[in-house]
């Protein structure tokens, strides 16, 4: 009986073998959305384990990521994609709509991404639980912390301060969430955000925005006369740009102030193609330092650059001349940053893993700063981003594509 056993649990440990290495075969014959996204699934098995978490954890980039899974879903209907991107969402939600993990009172405006992806599952499931956990991260938005200006507060523990990064974690969210209820006089607040933001971290002297402003002052990081950072850092800039353009598909054409976020974004896109490497078509980690020594070429600020000009194209944002710079860009990612292994799983490499200013262990958003923070393959700020880039690089008329 023991050896019966012991057999039996040998064949078992093979089938599940043979399961796992023919689930790596990623086909190289699909797009490049559906590559990523596949390849994904088979370095993270559950989906809670994206952003290498070792742990439940309820965080912007599994939002990110998962977002771009399900609008890859949405594209090509592979039902695998979508219980992969649930499974999150599962485990992390309870039925009476509490999140794993959050916890409002540390207002902290990152954890408010994942709503956008619970707005798409919701809308394909109509489960009560996720509207509850949806209009719960709403309910942080009444209370959160702002600026004598309206301008929320990056995070509790980081007062006064805006972050580029900020925008796209809690406006896009904010402005979709309010078009699905009717809050019409929320979209004045969204675009207010985006103006305020850009008031204080633009720089006259290159048309760039900055990472963050402190308006008290107050941090040694921040300039004692404008608040401003040090630099302007590639993926914080794209993470305004992707807000920007997210954002303004829930704005109503015709509310005030919605050409401001128009011209902001207009001039994102001409800084965006202004400095594109000419050589490569992608991006460097410090943008007002482009090309200087210690520079480097960085994938999640490229990938973010590309979705942004490809959707503002398509959605009549931006001008349509810009469709070179975004195509020389999406090329460029492929050719420089991405790898293939020899089952089809594919890696995008060369991004910047983290940055920030102040905390624990103080950052002072030097140049030295930026160009020295952890680099990393496959990390979901790259990663989403160039799932989302591809989709709207898929969607092209084929002629463009050439």
């Amino acid at each position: 009986m023991r050896k019966n056993l012991i057999c039996k649990f040998f064949v078992l440990i093979a089938v599940l073998s043979a399961t796992t290495l023919n689930a790596q075969k990623v086909s190289d014959k699909l797009p490049w959305s559906v590559r990523m996204t596949e390849s994904e699934m088979v370095r993270c098995p559950e989906s809670w384990q994206l952003d290498f978490q070792p742990k439940l954890k309820w965080d912007y980039c599994h939002g990110l990521e998962l977002q771009a899974m399900i609008d890859v879903y949405d594209a090509y209907g592979d039902k695998r994609i979508f219980d992969y991107a649930v499974a999150y969402a599962d485990t992390m939600i309870n039925e009476a709509g509490e999140i794993q993990t959050y916890k409002l009172h540390e207002y902290n405006i990152d954890r408010i991404n994942p709503g956008k992806y619970l707005i798409q599952v919701y809308e394909i499931t109509k489960d009560e639980k996720y509207r509850k956990a949806i209009d719960l991260l709403r309910s942080q938005l009444d209370t959160h912390p702002r600026n004598e200006d309206g301008g929320f507060w990056h995070k509790k523990i980081y007062p006064n301060q805006m972050w580029l990064d900020g925008l796209y974690m809690a406006a896009p969210f904010y402005a979709e969430y309010a078009l699905r209820n009717m809050r019409v006089n929320d979209y004045a607040d969204v675009i207010n955000q985006f103006v305020t933001v850009a008031n204080h971290t633009y720089d006259p002297a290159n048309g760039l925005y900055r990472h963050a402003a402190d308006v008290s002052r107050k941090e040694r990081w921040a300039d004692s006369e404008t608040g401003q950072s040090q630099h302007s850092w590639g993926r914080a800039m794209g993470w305004y740009a992707m807000a920007l353009v997210d954002a303004l598909e829930f704005i109503p054409a015709s509310e005030p102030g919605r050409e401001q976020m128009l011209s902001i974004l207009d001039n994102v896109a001409f800084q965006i193609r202004r400095l594109q490497d000419p050589a490569t078509g992608v991006w460097y980690q410090v943008l007002d330092k482009s090309g200087e020594p210690g520079n480097y070429l960085e994938s999640s600020a490229s990938a973010m650059f590309v979705y942004t000009l490809l959707k503002g194209i398509r959605l009549g944002y931006i001008d349509r001349s810009y469709m070179d710079t975004a195509l020389k860009g999406y090329n460029g990612i492929i050719k420089e940053f991405i790898t293939v292994d020899e089952d089809g799983v594919v890696s995008l490499n060369q991004a910047c893993a983290v940055a920030g200013l102040g905390g624990k262990n103080y950052r002072m958003g030097d140049y030295d700063y930026y160009i020295n923070e952890t680099i990393r393959s496959n990390d979901p700020k790259a990663v989403g981003p160039f799932i989302m880039g591809s989709l709207e690089y898929e969607r092209l008329p084929e002629e463009l594509k050439k």
